[in-house]
């Protein structure tokens, strides 16, 4: 079993300056994303200790730790692949018809991911899902890395509200930052995760 690793971006660093910097870009990737990386592998083998010394008083804190770093992870990785210097427009086919149908429309969808996105309270992360059981999109809101989302539910593409994502080049002003991510969403991406979840 191998220890997490950062991800090369498939992208240089000033490849989205449309919606944000070079500068910021770097840092963010490899700052911040390296330090839940390390943070995720650090804490797996505090955990591991824990088991062979049959010591399980911190527990509690390790596996809140764990899925703190292993979330931010997780959902950063995701962040990148959903951005593109090619980016923008909107989706057509299967996720074009499942927006549609599920939020009424692309503006109506976009709406509501930008206020989810905007709205969260401190850290986070407003997120597009699939929702398996009913089988349906929705609009997820994830503070910090993780919580306050459907069980089960798998993102198809995440908009980082941290501020570290944007503070440097927007300061306070996360609307401006949010409604320059759609220049840069990359709908075959997400098209792409949307057509693996239909086949399960």
């Amino acid at each position: 079993m191998g220890a997490y690793v950062l991800p090369d971006l498939p992208y240089d660093y000033s490849a989205l300056e449309r919606a944000m910097s070079a500068e910021i870009l770097e840092l963010h990737h490899s700052k911040h994303h390296l330090a839940y990386v390390n943070g995720a592998n650090t804490t797996l083998e505090q955990l591991a200790e824990a088991r062979a010394e049959e010591q399980f008083g911190s527990l509690v804190g390790l596996q809140k730790t764990l899925a703190f770093h292993l979330s931010g992870h997780v959902l950063h990785s995701l962040f990148w692949e959903n951005l593109s210097p090619d980016g923008g427009d909107r989706p057509d086919g299967a996720l074009g018809d499942a927006i549609e149908e599920h939020f009424g429309g692309f503006e109506a969808f976009r709406k509501q991911l930008t206020a989810a996105t905007v709205g969260v309270q401190g850290s986070g992360w407003g997120i597009l899902s699939w929702e398996p059981l009913g089988r349906r999109l929705i609009v997820e809101q994830v503070y910090d890395h993780h919580g306050n989302v459907g069980q089960g539910t798998t993102p198809l593409l995440a908009f980082d509200a941290w501020e570290h994502a944007y503070y440097l080049q927007y300061r306070n002003v996360r609307p401006d930052y949010v409604t320059r991510l759609w220049d840069v969403v990359d709908w075959t991406d997400v098209a792409q995760r949307f057509a693996a979840v239909q086949a399960v």
